[in-house]
């Protein structure tokens, strides 16, 4: 691969990662003219689907560091010189740093997140910011996943007048596009998996507690978790094993049970989508049984009060380490009354709820949140027991929902709750399309991604199904 000048919007797949490697290490390609690529992919692209916020512009400076510890022999692993976009909740020293608010604008963060320090450590060239939903979508009930204030509607790169999932959107827009070989993204209920399966990418949730979460704009941080969307499942398992400094992940070579959990209101147009996954899986060798799964009512609203209590002293948590802006929620919630744009498509209803949450109810929560917890992880371990599964499959989404800023997003059906609740991780794979729009596969319920990766993987190598954006 060289300099790539002029890109076709078509062009957008890069090689694995190991032969990305590969051809860093035996200097048939440069970490310069692979992020150069990235840059003029972003500049050609992003126009169209506002996945991008900030572009780092040291990014060739770090790219030629990468490059000159190869020349030297003295590369540091397989994210060397790997370009890498970070969504915009994640602290980088000096660039953005906005959680897609207006008010953090103009006032970056001083220091790099935990994760983004392990990025830098294993020579990642950090590439820029994504957008996301604004503060990862925990701002008002009627909220349109992918808007934010700094970085306006990201786009489903599919058809762009489609939702691209929230609140990861950028990350999951950007490495479908081949703006960047990987993302991050974080999750505390459905921001990776979901928007990974609507743009057609890979997205890894890990369990909650794996990777740093210092430096991370919260929104609970007992649920909240950091990962990696990719263009394939091997390119983000190469990638939290370098993040984790843990062996890579190997498909299970044994024979696999899973189980197929249909979720409730998902449309036929998933079934067919699902039923042809199923068949690649059973031709492969796979057996697949049908499952159900159905949290109690109880179990998810004791997860929302938890969460809704556990925001406020999380978020100010944060913001004392941002002198210069806002400090508090309350604060926050003026600063959007005072902003021109900030509360221009849809309001703060769940800023003003969780402002309103005192000690008493905070104390109730917590109980609430360990009950929550217990019970969805004994749901999941009872689920796998009960049928004999290594893991449980479900759709991730279905086909994207227009944007509509009048209706807000339909609150369309999804499988993440079980996992997110239990602190399990969870991975989309692409499978399938409908109409164009792509649909993802969900595999979750070992508690570990030790455990949930070679699982994954063997399955993603039965039947990952991927197609160009048509970006139009």
């Amino acid at each position: 691969m060289t300099d790539t000048g002029h890109l076709d919007r078509s062009t957008a797949a890069f090689p694995e990662l190991p032969d990305l490697h590969r051809q860093l290490r035996e200097g048939r390609l440069t970490s310069v003219s692979l992020t150069r690529r990235c840059l003029d992919r972003i500049e050609l692209v992003d126009p169209l689907v506002h996945a991008v916020l900030a572009v780092d512009d040291s990014a060739l400076e770090q790219a030629a560091q990468a490059d000159r510890r190869y020349a030297a022999g003295a590369e540091r692993g397989p994210l060397d010189g790997i370009p890498v976009l970070v969504k915009d909740n994640i602290d980088t020293a000096g660039l953005a740093g906005t959680a897609g608010s207006r008010l953090l604008a103009g006032n970056p963060p001083r220091r790099d997140a935990g994760i983004v320090s392990r990025l830098r450590a294993a020579g990642a060239v950090v590439l820029g910011k994504t957008n996301l939903s604004e503060w990862s979508n925990f701002r008002s009930t009627q909220a349109t996943e992918g808007w934010s204030g700094t970085g306006g509607q990201t786009r489903n790169p599919y058809r762009l007048d489609r939702s691209p999932g929230g609140s990861s959107a950028g990350s999951a827009v950007a490495v479908a596009t081949g703006m960047a070989p990987l993302a991050l993204g974080t999750e505390t209920d459905g921001s990776i998996v979901g928007p990974a399966g609507l743009c057609g990418v890979v997205g890894v949730k890990p369990e909650t507690g794996l990777l740093p979460l210092d430096g991370i704009v919260p929104i609970s941080p007992v649920q909240d978790t950091v990962g990696v969307l990719a263009a394939r499942l091997g390119d983000a398992a190469l990638a939290i094993a370098a993040l984790t400094g843990r062996p890579p992940a190997e498909p299970d070579p044994a024979m696999l049970r899973v189980g197929l959990w249909r979720v409730p209101r998902m449309p036929g147009a998933v079934d067919a989508v699902l039923d042809s996954a199923v068949q690649a899986l059973r031709s492969a060798g796979v057996a697949v049984v049908p499952i159900d799964l159905a949290l109690d009512r109880q179990t998810v609203e004791d997860g929302l009060l938890a969460m809704y209590a556990e925001f406020r002293p999380g978020l100010e948590a944060y913001l004392r380490s941002r002198p210069g802006g806002p400090q508090t929620l309350a604060e926050l919630i003026e600063g959007n009354r005072a902003d021109p744009v900030e509360l221009s498509l849809f309001d703060q209803d769940l800023f003003e709820q969780a402002q309103l949450i005192g000690e008493p109810e905070r104390a109730k929560a917590g109980l609430a949140r360990h009950s929550s917890r217990e019970q969805a992880r004994r749901l999941l371990d009872r689920t796998m027991r009960r049928y004999g599964v290594q893991a449980v499959l479900a759709a991730s989404n279905e086909p994207a929902p227009v944007i509509d800023y009048e209706l807000g997003d339909p609150g369309t059906p999804g499988s993440s709750t079980p996992a997110a609740l239990a602190g399990y991780p969870n991975i989309s794979l692409p499978v399938g399309h409908f109409r164009e729009l792509p649909v993802g596969l969900s595999v979750f319920g070992p508690p570990t991604l030790d455990r949930l990766l070679p699982v994954a993987l063997r399955l993603a190598e039965a039947c990952a199904v991927r197609r160009t954006p048509a970006l139009r």
